[in-house]
């Protein structure tokens, strides 16, 4: 207990204040079984509060002129450790002119000179009714009061008017609509990497907000008054009541490992989190991994209940409830929801789980489910089991459901928000909350699945044909849609399991293909699919398209034409479900160049350098007339260019390149001048985003190394390089660079580039240090361990070399420093950000690559300076 003097001394209280505080939170991190008593601990801060409040306001000597009353949070008497205590001194009607301010403001001021982090405000009780009347933030406020200290009857009256002016279904209207705009900020999901414990979907705000509404309607102010009004069973309360302390005790335990207010799980926190909770002895990603899907799994079921919660509310509240109109013998239709014919529906036929959600597909104007049916799904749990999974009419029912040509997408995120679809589907359920630490996905694994889902689906649907026209117009060719929805469903479905995922979603894809009489024709094709869904991004983003034997490779791998359209939709559509961020228009154009240079091959075209060449030449020649360039003014330049240039760059490149550069170069015979000027041109990319840069200069040794460091200073990033070394000595290399840096006009941007790149070409002196630029919170707290591979081709001549790290800025320029070092030549750069990792490749030749000890050093450096 806080002593109380009669003068109190601020310097005594603050301390006795801060000792019981810093023990109440080591019974938060040590406490014994913590979810049981963490609303004990939320109450003991609350009264900590309170004791300190009555000793000030003793001391302030206000008697009975107003009430000090505490509203929010502190108003439900459970104190968070770093939540504002927030307080209303409420004023007289009548007498409310003859209180000094200043006395309130020195007893606000001494609140926080204690160490109470106050929120305060002061008003009459009319003025009270007339704020709350404005905004239903403060109505929400009011609405949880306690008398700390004061005029109890002022209080009385108090929380009279308050009762009174609240209008119950306005208030739910209201508070309806604040809780959708909530959750549209975090993307409708609970399954965010760094989720909000109070406020994301499935979060404490979620629960804090139905009881504000059974408040103000007179339901009750508990959950056990919820299961006397009927609102909820038993059982549900027993689960809410569970979840509600684990999400609580989360909350609690971030705000005292963070030593401040802080309600995100944060990366920097979530293991010093997940140590309070015993996951020790198991490396940071684990325990991390262990916490995030207990908290996943109790926000899932926060957000099931709720949702029935808040349906009973609104049915409840409405003055005449809608007759329902039958669907057949087991559903009705009621309001635009499916509702069960009888409560124990599922418990009797279980087959009419699966049917829900067909009905859901089929029927037209149905926009979900009602309070009735959510709870018979919850209730039902128990009989998806084996014997439920290996039913044949089930399989039926959920073929039937990947066979409709609507719904799929919102009848699959629906059944996985009832837990039905990892229920049905056993791998699946190992996949829910189960977060992804690769730096390149954003959403957990299945959250990712469903969103791949979605994204093969749209290929289907004529409304979103300009989001990717190419992939529409090849899923207008394809007759089973469902094929790919299986492999959707299964690519990723065995993460997390130790092992190959691919090889070991095989093995289960199969298994459910042999139960759903899936034929073995079709059978092959999807095995392959979740076999393969990675193969064609790595070969795509990782090798030389303008080889001839890359591309036979794959078509061998591939097979048929059939089996290639499938995997390049399955492939667009998994890249677009990892992050907003990963995608970009560079990425979509070697993948397309894949796809249609692999078709050529499997249609008995496979690629002829010379005839390739020719037909691009031809093409370039025709773009040149087209800009009016002087006839044969491609001459000087193309006969300084090899095979390579030409089979590395496109037509429009080509004919880019020659309309730039022609005039620059050297007449025929005369040695290289190593002091010739610099050219540097620059173009908005004709891919997407982003510009084009190509260089034309004399060659040297670090001339990529310097190129980079440019970029990199200037705060560009490279998607793509092409360096070629032409046989007058000089240097064509191209870039596509994007940046985050957008100027009023497009000009101005080629304008510096042109300017700063040809002023640092021409520069010269040792290479600048790299740029120290700060790594995201993500790549701080799950850092991924550098790997490099340097590997010889056929003949030993050439080498790739292939990096993996975590990004940050420099870090290219960092790996060209190195190469400049040991006097590589590079011909060949493929640059990779999958998120916050890059996965990076060099085609690269030189002297030091034939021995190994210097191989040992390159590597040495390489690792070195990724680690850095």
């Amino acid at each position: 207990m806080i002593e109380v003097a009669t003068t109190v001394d601020v310097s005594s209280l603050r301390e006795a204040y801060r000792a019981q505080k810093l023990a109440l939170f080591d019974t938060l991190r040590h406490g014994h079984a913590p979810t049981r008593s963490v609303h004990a601990t939320l109450r003991q801060f609350s009264a900590l509060a309170d004791e300190a409040l009555i000793a000030l306001w003793q001391d302030a000597d206000f008697g009975s002129e107003l009430a000090l009353v505490a509203v929010g949070g502190f108003g439900r008497g459970e104190l968070f450790p770093y939540s504002d205590v927030d307080v209303l001194l409420l004023l007289p009607q009548v007498h409310a002119s003859n209180i000094d301010p200043a006395r309130l403001e020195a007893f606000i001021g001494r609140c926080w000179d204690v160490g109470l982090e106050i929120g305060s405000s002061v008003r009459t009780l009319d003025e009270c009714i007339d704020e709350a009347a404005k905004d239903v933030t403060v109505q929400t406020s009011l609405l949880e009061s306690r008398l700390i200290a004061g005029d109890k009857k002022l209080h009385a009256a108090f929380r009279k008017r308050v009762a009174s002016a609240i209008d119950p279904q306005a208030f739910f209207v209201a508070k309806s609509q604040e809780m959708r705009h909530r959750h549209r900020k975090f993307d409708d999901t609970p399954y965010a990497l760094e989720p909000n414990c109070k406020e994301s979907p499935g979060g404490l705000r979620d629960l804090q907000t139905v009881l504000w509404m059974t408040k103000a309607a007179g339901f009750g102010k508990r959950w056990e008054d919820l299961a006397k009004n009927g609102l909820a069973t038993p059982f549900e309360v027993q689960q809410i009541k569970r979840n509600e302390a684990l999400l609580s005790l989360i909350r609690a335990r971030l705000h005292v490992t963070a030593n401040r207010r802080e309600d995100r799980l944060v990366f920097d926190l979530q293991t010093a989190v997940a140590a309070t909770f015993g996951y020790e002895g198991v490396s940071q990603r684990k325990a991390s991994e262990a916490l995030m899907r207990r908290y996943y799994w109790a926000a899932k079921a926060v957000t099931q209940l709720s949702q029935i919660l808040l349906l009973n509310i609104a049915e409840r509240l409405k003055p005449q409830a809608e007759e329902p109109t039958p669907i057949n013998e087991r559903f009705l239709e009621k309001a635009g929801m499916i509702e069960v014919a009888s409560d124990d529906l599922y418990l009797k036929d279980p087959h009419a789980i699966l049917e829900t959600f067909l009905l859901y597909q089929k029927t037209i104007g149905v926009k979900g489910l009602s309070a009735r049916t959510l709870r018979a799904l919850y209730n039902a749990r128990s009989v998806m089991d084996s014997k439920f999974r290996n039913d044949r009419v089930n399989h039926v029912t959920f073929m039937r459901m990947l066979l409709e040509p609507r719904g799929i997408t919102h009848a699959f995120r629906l059944m996985n928000q009832t837990s039905v679809l990892g229920r049905y589907l056993r791998p699946f359920r190992g996949i829910v909350g189960q977060m992804q630490h690769d730096l390149f996905h954003v959403y957990t694994v299945d959250q990712h699945i469903l969103m791949v889902l979605r994204n093969v689906r749209r290929f289907f649907i004529a409304e979103h044909a300009h989001e990717y026209p190419f992939c529409s117009q090849l899923a207008a060719g394809w007759d089973k849609p469902w094929i790919l929805y299986v492999a959707a469903l299964f690519h990723d479905i065995a993460k997390g399991r130790g092992g190959d995922h691919s090889t070991l979603g095989a093995r289960d894809v199969r298994r459910f293909c042999r139960q759903h009489d899936i034929s073995r024709e079709d059978t092959r094709l999807i095995e392959f699919l979740v076999t393969e869904h990675l193969t064609m991004s790595t070969v795509a983003q990782k090798q030389d398209l303008s080889d001839p034997e890359v591309i036979a490779a794959f078509a061998k791998r591939v097979g048929s034409e059939r089996y290639l359209t499938a995997l390049y939709l399955l492939t667009i559509a998994d890249i677009r479900g990892t992050s907003p961020r990963v995608w970009n228009a560079w990425k979509g154009k070697l993948l397309e160049d894949l796809y249609r240079y692999t078709s050529r091959a499997l249609g008995g075209h496979l690629p002829d350098p010379d005839a390739e060449i020719e037909a691009r030449k031809r093409e370039a020649l025709v773009q040149l007339a087209l800009h009016a360039q002087p006839f044969e003014v491609h001459r000087t330049l193309w006969e300084t260019l090899d095979v390579g240039y030409f089979m590395r760059h496109d037509a429009s490149e080509i004919a880019w390149h020659t309309k730039q550069l022609s005039r620059h170069v050297p007449p025929k015979g005369l040695p290289v001048d190593p002091r010739a000027a610099p050219i540097v041109r620059a173009r908005l990319s004709p891919i997407g985003e982003g510009l084009q840069v190509v260089v034309y200069t004399p060659d040297q040794q670090d001339l990529f190394a310097r190129i980079c460091g440019y970029f990199d200073q200037s705060s560009f990033s490279i998607l793509d390089a092409k360096v070629h070394t032409a046989t007058n000595g000089y240097a064509l290399d191209t870039f596509q660079i994007v940046t985050a840096y957008t100027p009023d006009h497009y000009r101005d941007l080629i304008s510096m580039v042109e300017t700063g790149l040809t002023k640092t070409l021409a520069e010269a002196g040792p290479l600048p240090p790299p740029s120290k630029g700060r790594v995201s919170r993500r790549v701080r707290s799950f850092p991924i361990q550098p790997r490099i591979s340097l590997i010889p081709d056929d003949k030993a001549q050439r080498w790739l070399l292939s990096i993996s790290a975590s990004d940050r800025a420099g870090l290219l320029y960092s790996v060209a420093r190195v190469l400049a070092r040991h006097q590589l030549h590079l011909q060949l750069a493929k640059v990779t950000t999958l998120g916050e990792r890059v996965e990076d490749t060099f085609l690269l030749s030189g002297p030091e690559l034939q021995g190994q000890r210097a191989q040992l050093a390159i590597e040495t450096e390489l690792i070195e300076a990724l680690a850095a």
